[in-house]
C-alpha cells in the first residue's frame, strides 16, 4: 500500500541542522518521512545550502525551492506593505513557490500538509487548502509577535513604532492562522500557554511539542581536539550571531559580566561561537579575554573544552538549542531565566539559572571554583530524559492522522 502524501513547507531549508531553526524543522521533517511521502517546498537564502539539496531529494518524494536573498525579501516586504499586513509575510512571500504549494493542493496531490513557522502559513491558507478531509498543522514554533514586542520594548524611534507596529499586526495574523489549521504547535508548553493567553479561541487547536537534542551527535565522548590555548578557563557562547537576541546577549555579557570575573587570578576567556558576526559582535573582540571566532567546522569542541557554557539572553522564546547541546555534552550551563523558559531540567541540579550581571558572575565563578562537580553530568541525564527528539516527536505521528487525533492539544507535549 503506497504511503500518504504530505506537504512540508518550510521558511528556510532545513538542512544542514547547524542553527536553531533548521535543528527543529530538520528533526520534524526527518521524522515525518519515516511515514509519509514528503514533498518539501523551502526558501534558501544561501547560496551554499544549495549543495544539500541532493541529499534532501534522496530523503524526500520532491523538493521544491527558491534561491532568495535578503535585498529580495526585504522589497517584497515593502511591496507587500498593506495597512494591518505584517511586513513578515512580505518578507517570506515568494511567488513561484506558493504557485507550487496551490499547484499542488488544488490538485489535491496531498493527504496532509505540515507548515514550519507562521511566516509560511499563508501558503496554505487559500481555497485549495480548504479541501474537506485534508489534514493542516502549523508549527508556529514561537510566539513572533512577543519577539517584536520585545524589540519595541528596548528601541528608540522609529524602530520602537515599526516594531510594535509588527508586533500587533503579526499577533492579528497568528491569530487567523491558528483557526485556519487543524492544529497549532510551539516549541515548549510555556509558549503555547502564552498563545493561548493572547488567541483563547485557539485553545482547542493550541499545543505543543518540545524541542529535543541528538544525543548521539553532542555526545562528551565525540569533544575532539581542544580549540583553547588552554591557560586559561574558556566560557563559551554559541549561536547564529547576526541574530538580534544572540547579538544583544554577547555585547551585554562582554561588557557587563565579563569584567566582573576577569579580577580572577586565573582571568577567563570569553569565546562566542557562530556564523555570521554582526559588526557589534565583531567590535567585541577588542575587548580584554574576548574571541569571535565566526563560523567554525565543528561547535562541538568549542563546547566540551569550555570550563562553562553560558546563555545570558534577555530576549528569549521557547527551548534554547544552544543550552540543550552544552547540556548534552555535559557541560556546566549558567542560563538566564528568559534562556531556562521550556527546560525540563531543574535549577541548581541540572543547570544554574541567574539574573543580571552580578548573579551571572556569581554563578559563573562557582562553576570556576568547583562549586557544582556532578553538574555537567546531571545535565546530561536531564537533557536525555526529557528532550530525546524520539520522544518529543511522538505526538506527530497521530497529529496529522484525524482518525487518532485527540478533541483537544492538552496532552500534544511530552508528559511534564
Amino acid at each position: 500500500m503506497p504511503r500518504r502524501r504530505l506537504l512540508f513547507l518550510a521558511h528556510r531549508i532545513p538542512y544542514p541542522p547547524e542553527k536553531g531553526e533548521k535543528i527543529r524543522a530538520w528533526h520534524m521533517l526527518d521524522h515525518l518521512a519515516r511515514r509519509w511521502e514528503v514533498e518539501l517546498g523551502c526558501l534558501v537564502d544561501d547560496a551554499a545550502d544549495l549543495d544539500h539539496l541532493p541529499f534532501l531529494r534522496r530523503r524526500c518524494a520532491a523538493v521544491e525551492h527558491r534561491l532568495v536573498s535578503r535585498r529580495a525579501q526585504a522589497l517584497r516586504a515593502l511591496a507587500g506593505f498593506r495597512p494591518g499586513r505584517p511586513l513578515s509575510l512580505g518578507w517570506f512571500h515568494e511567488p513561484g513557490l506558493r504557485a507550487w504549494a496551490e499547484r499542488g493542493l488544488s490538485e489535491g496531490r496531498y493527504d496532509a500538509v505540515f507548515v514550519y513557522s507562521s511566516a509560511m502559513a499563508p501558503y496554505a491558507m487559500g481555497p485549495a487548502a480548504a479541501r474537506p478531509g485534508l489534514r493542516r498543522v502549523l508549527d508556529m514554533v514561537d510566539v513572533d509577535s512577543e519577539k517584536w514586542l520585545a524589540y519595541a520594548a528596548g528601541a528608540r524611534r522609529p524602530m520602537r513604532q515599526i516594531w510594535a507596529r509588527e508586533a500587533r499586526t503579526l499577533l492579528a495574523f497568528e491569530r487567523r492562522a491558528a483557526m485556519a489549521f487543524d492544529r497549532t504547535l510551539f516549541v515548549s508548553r510555556e509558549e503555547a500557554a502564552r498563545f493561548m493567553e493572547l488567541a483563547p479561541e485557539a485553545e482547542a487547536r493550541t499545543g505543543w511539542v518540545d524541542n529535543g537534542v541528538d544525543l548521539g551527535r553532542f555526545d562528551p565522548t565525540h569533544a575532539g581536539a581542544s580549540p583553547y590555548n588552554g591557560a586559561t578557563p574558556a566560557i563559551v557562547f554559541t549561536g547564529t550571531m547576526s541574530y538580534r537576541p544572540n547579538v544583544d546577549a554577547v555585547c551585554w555579557f562582554a561588557r557587563e559580566v565579563l569584567p566582573r570575573l576577569r579580577t580572577r587570578a586565573a582571568a577567563p576567556e570569553f569565546y562566542i561561537v557562530g556564523a555570521d558576526p554582526s559588526p557589534a559582535v565583531r567590535a567585541l573582540a577588542r575587548l580584554p579575554g574576548v574571541h569571535v571566532t565566526g563560523s567554525v567546522p565543528d561547535v562541538r569542541p568549542f563546547i566540551a573544552h569550555a570550563a562553562v557554557a553560558v546563555a545570558p539572553l534577555r530576549i528569549a522564546r521557547g527551548i534554547q538549542n544552544k543550552v540543550l547541546e552544552a547540556m548534552a555534552m555535559e557541560r556546566p550551563v549558567v542560563a538566564s531565566p528568559q534562556a531556562f523558559e521550556g527546560l525540563r531540567a531543574r535549577p541548581g541540579r541540572d543547570l544554574l539559572v541567574a539574573d543580571g550581571a552580578e548573579e551571572t558572575a556569581w554563578r559563573i565563578a562557582e562553576v570556576l571554583d568547583g562549586a557544582h562537580p556532578g553538574l555537567g553530568k546531571a545535565a546530561r541525564i536531564a537533557v536525555a530524559e526529557g528532550h530525546d527528539w524520539a520522544a518529543t516527536l511522538r505526538p506527530l505521528d497521530w497529529l496529522l492522522e484525524p482518525a487518532t487525533a485527540p478533541a483537544t492539544m492538552a496532552d500534544a507535549g511530552a508528559p511534564a
